[in-house]
């Protein structure tokens, strides 16, 4: 998994896309599914704030765009814990147009990012 997000970075990187100006947004909007349910819900998130999502707990930590163009590729720094068992389940940078790149592993529950809340 590691190496694909290497791997996925470097292309990044070498698509010219290193050169693009970005800022951080004061929020971001995550999409979160429960697999056994089939619910799916939209939800807001602050910057430094922690949302529960089922037995996860989700702390935005940083969310960046494209100076240039706000409603393409965002991405952020995501902690997320799972109260059942007290450890980390996921944390590191997820990116809005490529979930699967840097995705959440767990049996029941998805977590992703759409986009950053500039506004």
């Amino acid at each position: 998994m590691k190496t694909l997000l290497v791997i996925g970075v470097c292309l990044f990187l070498a698509s010219g896309a290193a050169a693009q100006e970005v800022a951080s947004a004061p929020g971001a909007v995550l999409r979160w599914l429960d697999k056994v349910s089939g619910v799916t819900t939209e939800v807001d998130v602050a910057t430094g704030q922690t949302v529960p999502m089922g037995r996860l707990q989700v702390t935005l930590g940083d969310c960046r765009y494209p100076v240039d163009d706000p409603s393409s590729n965002a991405f952020a720094h995501l902690a997320i814990t799972d109260t059942a068992t007290g450890g980390a389940a996921f944390d590191g940078w997820m990116i809005a147009s490529s979930p699967a790149l840097s995705a959440l592993d767990d049996p029941r529950y998805d977590v992703w990012l759409v986009r950053c809340s500039i506004s």
